[in-house]
């Protein structure tokens, strides 16, 4: 849910918690989640390190797109409407966190970075189109993950959510397994041996 890097001197931290989805308002899962990045962040500062802790708003897609339409308000209005309530109350919760580095990834300053990367991972080759069978929900008009479909519904919409064959874009990481496998014995002291199994 969070992670934590650390830089080469040891007296830097990275806290970052998963970003929100701009609904409106916070949920209690949320609000353990940013508490639990928080009080991470401030141990960390207690022992005198420098702690960078951003926030970021999971703003982009068709969720937002339906929600907006449901609510007979522009995509975007509707988007940063929330954000500037959830991020008021996320300021009153006290948290630590860096409110000059936030961002949300609707934004063309965000959403421009990682079109640029999709595009240069495409022309190298490492990434490719076929057809994927999807939960798809009719009325969202949108992919639904299996977590999202309840007793054959949509978990939000709860319409019968149907099979679909789509193009969909892939990653060819296979390409790199044996070079990132073998590069795991680089890796410097610290890393807990689950991760490396999990690797």
């Amino acid at each position: 849910v969070f992670k934590v890097a650390d830089t080469v001197e040891g007296k830097h931290r990275y806290i970052l918690s998963m970003f929100p989805y701009p609904s409106g308002k916070l949920h209690m899962g949320q609000v353990r989640n940013y508490t639990i990045g928080d009080v991470i962040s401030r141990f960390y500062r207690l022992k005198g390190e420098t702690v960078l802790q951003p926030m970021g708003w999971d703003a982009f897609g068709l969720p937002a797109e339906n929600a907006a339409i449901a609510h007979k308000v522009a995509p975007a209005k509707w988007t940063f409407e929330n954000i500037a309530y959830m991020r008021d109350q996320l300021k009153k919760l006290g948290l630590s966190v860096d409110w000059d580095r936030e961002f949300a990834t609707c934004t063309p300053e965000y959403y421009h970075w990682e079109q640029w990367l999709f595009v240069q991972l495409y022309k190298k080759g490492l990434i490719y189109r076929k057809l994927s069978t999807v939960n798809w929900d009719p009325v969202d008009q949108t992919v639904l993950a299996n977590e999202q479909v309840e007793n054959g519904r949509g978990w939000r919409s709860g319409a019968l959510v149907e099979k679909r064959d789509i193009p969909m874009y892939y990653f060819r990481i296979t390409d790199y397994a044996q070079e990132l496998l073998d590069d795991l014995d680089t890796l410097q002291d610290g890393w807990p041996q689950q991760v490396l199994t999990m690797q």
